[in-house]
């Protein structure tokens, strides 16, 4: 095993600088590159004739040269060389731009296969820039041609040419480590055979049986690894016995606003949870505004006065100063003491909480990371809540709940997920849904329109800023990047702040600032000292400023529906009716579909399925959202065959192994704990 652990960087033709290119495909290995799995496939391996050319589709020919080269240079720093050529059905020229070396490359007589772009000009058949080769090459023709994701200084040509030099050097040294049962099971092919075939396919039914192999074993590993939590959690976990306390109805009778019927009926999940002696382990899905935080806020109340410690913890320090302002003007009239930890307190004011919160002299601790690092020990832990729980991996998640001896757990999100779909994918955690919104809200006006109304929405922002409103304005870049056209949050906010809206108080906000300048921002924005706050996703979650009425997104198309969701939600926190309008700049037919699916629809999940329909995971599902380990090959909405499949052949392996001590299922460990992040110790029984 170790030979697969070899750094790339000591593999001929590839070398320090290019190994670091790899690096940001998170490609350091020999393993890892062989474990790359192109993103999509282009089919050369279809021969067709001249006569069967479709207009800006490409085509697969084996032509004749017939002529000499003809080069032109119509203006400046072009050139267009043309090579006249025939096939069985008819003649035409291979066109190349600004490519002057090729000119002497072919000779008359000469047979080659192309593969390029078919184009008529007049009576005249073209194929544009097309690769070329000899007959019997069949490197670049001829032959079903993976696609990989890129980065800069990367080619297609990089990447295919050294998985090939991999697959013949150390294809035989990865282990199959699928139980045979298994692969006999579902007539899987072998792993070296699936490698060879995800990355030079014989035919796209190779290559659809290859990426099944792969799909299939990536989601076993994955429901094993989550089955074996939840039943570690289960059977070693008797959890904390709350009792029944009056004092909670009565709280919630007193609150300031009326619980919805969703939120009721999710609070008494909750209470019937802690009211038994098994650990709580809960996931709270809630739309953008549906009142998840208060459901929270009771939840600890009801620990704190059956004599327990609560901890809440957020992703950032924003979103945590909001929750515990929340949590201190709703229990300041009880003898609850609230603090909050984070990074960027004084030393003296951490050792003070620390040293408060062992001896049991605070009731509740809201704060970000800094929960979880080993000097922070409680008294008397007996609730643990993860607010958007989709920014901590799994482990992080139990590292918080270490902190007590078996408290209960709940963690929160508002990115929603297809039920169906989150029974399979968070199987060790039980799932209530706070599906309704408090009364009162109004919809929010939701608008797509192209970067031709630019001006128009800058006069729309001063409009409403002169009411005494405010507005974001979201890029999908911090800075201006050579290789996209893409606005830039920096680039966005010198504009705005020097030349278009200089009569208003414009900030900047961006994930590469300091946390103390990023709180400054928003304190100065919540205060309505900056009225137009330009910034990146930074803001996705948790900030909530009830002035704020405008999100204004450029590069729309950047982003996915369910985040492009979670930015809408930004606003529409007050009283004042308010509005999202989204510069959508690709004019695609998937493109205007997404956008179209935004304007009339205000449902979380709705959108969350037509995402995933629309545009696969990707992301979605990635660590960034959902704390779950980063998936490769399988695609969990149009997987979910394979899914379910993996999760009965789990549950099977499981029940009659549960420790996986059975020589034939040794090799999943190794597996599931990689993909775990390997540091999970999921196996310690």
């Amino acid at each position: 095993m170790d030979i697969l652990n070899k750094n790339i960087q000591y593999l001929k033709g590839v070398g320090p600088k290019k190994a670091s290119r790899f690096k940001r495909l998170h490609i350091e290995t020999v393993e890892e590159l062989l474990y790359f799995i192109p993103r999509d496939y282009e089919d050369r391996s279809i021969f067709k004739s001249l006569r069967d050319g479709v207009r800006d589709e490409k085509i697969t020919l084996k032509v004749e040269i017939i002529g000499q080269y003809i080069l032109n240079r119509p203006r400046k720093n072009l050139s267009i060389l043309k090579i006249p050529f025939r096939d069985s059905s008819g003649y035409g020229n291979l066109v190349y731009f600004n490519q002057d070396y090729l000119k002497d490359r072919f000779k008359i007589g000469d047979i080659y296969i192309v593969n390029g772009k078919f184009n008529k000009n007049g009576i005249e058949n073209q194929i544009m820039n097309p690769v070329f080769e000899k007959p019997g090459q069949s490197q670049k023709v001829g032959l079903i041609v993976p696609i990989y994701s890129l980065t800069e200084g990367l080619t297609s040509n990089d990447i295919l040419k050294l998985v090939n030099n991999l697959l013949k050097e150390y294809l035989t040294f990865i282990p199959d480590l699928l139980p045979k049962y298994l692969i006999n099971k579902h007539n899987l092919m072998s792993i070296q055979e699936a490698l060879m075939n995800i990355h030079f396919p014989k035919s796209i039914d190779y290559m659809k049986k290859a990426r099944n192999r792969l799909a299939y074993e990536e989601l076993l590993n994955l429901q094993l690894g989550l089955s074996i939590i939840k039943n570690k959690t289960i059977n070693n976990n008797n959890g904390i016995k709350f009792p029944y306390k009056k004092e909670v109805s009565d709280f919630i009778k007193n609150l300031p606003f009326k619980l919805t019927k969703a939120q009721l009926i999710v609070l008494e999940e909750i209470f019937t949870d802690m009211e038994n002696n098994k650990q709580m382990n809960r996931l709270i899905q809630g739309d953008v505004g549906s009142g998840k935080t208060i459901v929270g806020i009771v939840s600890m109340f009801k620990s704190v006065v059956s004599g327990y410690q609560a901890a809440m913890m957020a992703p950032t320090e924003i979103l945590a100063m909001q929750h515990y302002e929340s949590l201190t003007s709703l229990l300041d009239k009880y003898d609850i003491r609230c603090e909050l930890l984070v990074g960027s307190l004084s030393k003296k004011k951490k050792v003070e909480i620390q040293s408060d919160l062992k001896a049991g002299k605070i009731d509740i601790l809201v704060g970000t990371h800094a929960l979880i690092q080993d000097n922070v020990e409680f008294n008397r832990l007996g609730l643990t809540i993860t607010d958007e729980q989709h920014r901590f991996g799994v482990k992080q998640r139990t590292s918080l709940s270490q902190k007590g001896e078996n408290p209960d757990i709940i963690v929160m999100t508002a990115t929603p997920i297809p039920r169906t779909l989150a029974l399979i994918l968070y199987g060790d955690l039980d799932i209530s849904i706070i599906d309704e919104l408090p009364p009162g809200r109004r919809e929010i006006e939701t608008y797509a329109v192209d970067k031709n109304m630019k001006e128009r929405i800058y006069k729309f922002i001063e409009k409403q800023v002169s009411f005494g409103r405010q507005a974001y304005i979201v890029c999908p870049l911090i800075e201006e990047s050579e290789s996209m056209d893409l606005n830039s949050a920096k680039e966005l906010f010198q504009y705005l702040r020097d030349e278009r809206l200089v009569k208003l108080n414009i900030g900047l906000l961006h994930g590469k600032m300091a946390q103390k300048e990023k709180d400054e921002i928003m304190e100065r924005f919540n205060k309505n000292d900056i009225q137009v706050l330009v910034s990146t996703t930074v803001i996705e979650v948790g900030v909530n400023v009830a002035n704020a009425n405008l999100m204004v997104v450029f590069n729309a198309e950047r982003f996915g529906l369910a985040q492009l969701h979670q930015l809408r939600g930004r606003v529409g926190r007050g009283e004042y009716q308010s509005y999202c309008i989204l510069i959508n700049e690709n004019m695609n037919s998937i493109s205007r579909e997404r956008m179209r699916i935004l304007q009339s629809s205000s449902d979380g999940f709705f959108i969350s399925e037509k995402d995933l329909e629309l545009r696969g995971p990707g992301e979605f599902f990635g660590t960034k959202q959902h704390g779950l380990p980063q998936l490769k090959v399988a695609n969990l909405f149009t997987d979910m065959d394979i899914l379910k499949v993996a999760q009965t052949d789990a549950h099977h392996i499981l029940n009659n192994d549960p420790n996986l001590n059975n020589e034939d299922n040794k090799g999943l460990i190794s597996k599931i704990n990689e993909m775990f992040d390997k540091n999970l110790d999921l196996l310690d029984y």
